[in-house]
């Protein structure tokens, strides 16, 4: 059986609270998709831990991101006097903190499974893998390197049915006026392999909104191929509206990620690596309101031949819119690596075979990716009284019953 869940996201609030500088609406899972605070100090965690733990939802899935610097013990203890300068911090004090809130799910590259119990809630289940990592940008924490990022991703599990990472995926929800798309194409081959129904990010304050992005799993040498990207018209944009994602079965289009697996049953499997690739298809893109009506729709280029996808988002969001699971691919010492498949394109791609990862259900076959960055003014905040901050945006999804499972 499937009921409806909501997810309240929300990223990048870097100290800011619901006590005046936003309104948390009323969901059964929050989500922080990192950057807590400005600079990681003791008080700025204590703080935000503070009012996410005493926040009203059944379970908080919370990781850090780069602005969380005393939570990347490495990262710290060589450039924490550079942040800091005297005035260091007790960064293992401040990596305690988490396990302090009961209510708080903590992840730091790693998964867990989630059971939503209370008997008047949806009592729905779910799997959740999270990641405070992005790719390296100045020096801030948590970050890695191009030639990391295929390893550092693998790791997803299959099975995710939600994935929070900070970073974008490349080409999703991750584009700013001056940079263009500035997220992690390794990521984006990584959801394409697991599929999960909500991908959560948010890092690139500027690219704030929701996409929806139906995988395709047939076309000949398809893998890493997109079939259809959708854009959200914000409902909640200038007014005092939810910022809603209904992607229930509710809705004219529910999300194609939750219907039922037929046991062994393998879809087409893409192109052997290296025997080169077909030109690929356009992407069709649509754009759709809360009520899933379908506002307008326009051709893209695929993302899986690295192609960016031109489009003006003013116009087509035209509603205006812990270090103990630190991957062993960014520790310091050299490890041996597993042998990974090169991309035609020269695109690293993972270890885990593409095939097995295809074995999975083909009810998977669509992913929410949600930019839920809260803060609307880019870095350096350097205006205090001036920032400007979004609103959360709520995410409505289908998920299976645990008991179904008992």
């Amino acid at each position: 059986m499937l009921r409806r869940t909501r997810f309240v996201c929300i990223s990048d609030t870097h100290n800011a609270s619901p006590d005046g500088s936003f309104k948390l609406p009323a969901g059964d899972v929050l989500i922080h998709a990192g950057d807590l605070t400005s600079r990681g100090k003791y008080t700025e965690l204590r703080q935000t831990f503070d009012w996410i733990g005493k926040a009203k939802f059944e379970v908080k899935i919370v990781v850090a991101g780069n602005h969380d610097i005393t939570l990347d013990q490495p990262f710290y203890h060589r450039h924490g006097a550079h942040h800091h300068g005297q005035q260091l911090q007790d960064d293992e004090a401040c990596r305690k903190l988490p396990g302090e809130y009961p209510s708080i799910t903590f992840l730091t590259h790693d998964a867990a499974e989630v059971k939503l119990l209370k008997p008047d809630g949806p009592r729905t289940s779910f799997k959740v893998f999270g990641s405070p990592y992005s790719p390296a940008c100045g020096t801030w924490a948590y970050g890695y390197q191009p030639d990391e990022a295929s390893d550092l991703w693998s790791p997803i599990p299959p099975g995710s049915d939600v994935v929070v990472t900070h970073t974008p995926p490349k080409y999703h929800c991750d584009e700013s006026k001056d940079q263009g798309p500035t997220g992690c194409e390794a990521l984006r081959q990584a959801l394409w392999r697991v599929r999960p129904s909500l991908a959560v990010c948010g890092h690139v304050h500027e690219g704030r909104g929701v996409e929806r992005v139906v995988w395709d799993l047939e076309s000949p040498g398809g893998d890493f191929q997109e079939e259809d990207v959708g854009y959200w018209a914000d409902p909640g944009a200038g007014n005092r509206k939810q910022c809603l994602v209904d992607l229930s079965s509710r809705t004219i289009r529910p999300l194609q990620s939750t219907n039922p697996a037929v046991e062994g049953e393998v879809p087409p499997q893409p192109a052997a690596v290296g025997t080169g690739k077909p030109a690929s298809p356009p992407v069709k893109c649509w754009t759709w309101n809360s009520e899933n009506r379908f506002l307008q729709s326009e051709q893209c280029s695929s993302p899986g031949n690295d192609a960016r996808m031109h489009r003006d988002k003013t116009t087509v969001l035209d509603a205006g819119i812990g270090i103990t699971n630190r991957p062993s691919c960014l520790q310091d010492d050299e490890k041996q690596q597993p042998a990974r498949l090169e991309d035609p394109d020269g695109i690293s791609t993972s270890a885990r075979s593409d095939s097995e990862a295809l074995r999975g259900p083909q009810g998977r076959r669509e992913t929410c990716v949600v930019n839920a960055a809260m803060m609307a003014t880019s870095w350096p905040y350097k205006v205090v009284h001036g920032n400007k901050y979004n609103k959360p945006i709520v995410v409505d999804i289908d998920l299976p019953t645990w008991e179904t499972f008992e």
